[in-house]
């Protein structure tokens, strides 16, 4: 993964980003100027402390800090592979906030779910299934509005005739999916590897859009994600979504954060068309998209649902807002459909957040996250930063 700053910037220019690198010293807050970094963190000390600005935007351009070098430097040294550890690198832009998700939210990802549950997991039964859960369900669902009249009208239908699931549910049904994707600090950024689970035979990359929000419920940014999902695991019982889900270096986020301003907000985040490219060692390549403008909840309802009086995160939350996407392209055998290889290359791009980058390994491999909440407030405490 040899990466350029152009392979991972925006295309607009007028983007406001924020980061994080690892510097000898530390975690470091950084602002992108340009070719260069910025560090910020004698103004902000935390990730969670400039999303909790009253004007985030404001704040962060009027920020005075220290010169880091060039991003091409701190891109090339981050590479866990070749790591120089007395140089800087890059890490996932957010720190302390709750690192939650959506689920089931646009049409395509809810019919797979469905195909997962009642394939127990078992991929070679999926290709079966399929056909015969269309068939029942119908595909054109984009119209129907979840928890509205017409959505509990087939809600009806569907379970007169044996065909309701846990994940129509919550793709039609008034509630949305919520859940934990993992803890504060275990995500990793752009360059990194994510993890798959070396017991999961049947896995993909989930490319996303993740909402930066504030304790307040405030959406502050976005930037990519990569939910990694093991859909073996999930299949077999939605009670094991903690270990389909919250792996080492199983959450991806990058590879900046890009604040709201005047260019920037939450209707331009409506019409993002996410790119996924998927690059094996073994000349596999796989592309796919996911178009916000699909999605069946909008995404200020996704987040008014997971915080709000009943749920409330006091360093604020980043919110993965789920995906088009769902993979049915065979791999290795036809009907099997696709999983992970190690070392594929995931690609999740578009022209208003850049390109979260990551190799794939097993998550025994990957770098183990040892640095969490008590060692960052002991290391900013020991930098006279709080």
């Amino acid at each position: 993964m040899r990466l350029q700053p152009s392979d991972i910037l925006p295309a607009d220019a007028r983007a406001l980003l924020f980061g994080r690198v690892w510097s000898p010293a530390g975690p470091a807050v950084v602002r992108v100027d340009g070719e260069r970094l910025t560090d910020v963190s004698r103004a902000f000390p935390t990730a969670r402390d400039l999303c909790e600005a009253n004007d985030p935007a404001g704040a962060l351009r009027a920020a005075k800090g220290e010169d880091l070098g060039l991003l091409a430097d701190v891109l090339a040294n981050t590479d866990p592979d070749t790591r120089d550890p007395g140089k800087p690198w890059l890490l996932s832009p957010i720190d302390l906030q709750a690192v939650k998700a959506a689920g089931v939210t646009f049409v395509t990802s809810m019919l797979e779910r469905v195909i997962e549950e009642r394939a127990r997991g078992d991929l070679s039964a999926a290709a079966g299934l399929r056909g015969q859960i269309r068939d029942l369900v119908g595909d054109d669902l984009r119209r129907l509005k979840p928890g509205s009249p017409e959505a509990a009208a087939l809600k009806a239908t569907l379970i007169a005739a044996g065909a309701w699931s846990q994940y129509l549910e919550v793709g039609i049904g008034p509630d949305a999916e919520i859940f934990t994707k993992g803890q504060p600090m275990s995500s990793v950024g752009t360059g990194a590897d994510v993890g798959v689970h070396p017991a999961s035979t049947w896995n993909n990359p989930e490319p996303e859009v993740v909402l930066a929000v504030s304790s307040a419920g405030r959406v502050v940014g976005a930037a990519l994600g990569n939910d990694v999902n093991l859909r073996d695991v999930e299949g077999r019982s939605a009670l094991l979504l903690g270990k389909a889900k919250d792996n080492n270096a199983a959450a991806a986020i990058g590879p900046f954060v890009r604040l709201f301003d005047e260019h920037f907000d939450l209707a331009t985040v409506g019409r993002l068309e996410i790119a996924l490219t998927v690059t094996g060692e073994d000349g596999f390549v796989m592309r796919g998209r996911s178009s916000l403008s699909e999605i069946s909840r909008a995404p200020a309802d996704l987040v008014a649902q997971a915080i709000n009086a009943h749920h409330r995160y006091p360093d604020g939350l980043v919110l993965f807002l789920g995906t088009l996407f769902a993979p049915v392209e065979d791999r290795y055998e036809s009907g099997k459909g696709f999983t992970h290889a190690t070392n594929d290359v995931v690609r999740i791009a578009c022209d208003e957040l850049g390109a979260l980058v990551n190799r794939v390994r097993p998550t025994d491999v990957c770098e183990p996250w040892t640095f969490g909440v008590a060692d960052l407030m002991r290391n900013l405490a020991g930098r006279g930063l709080i």
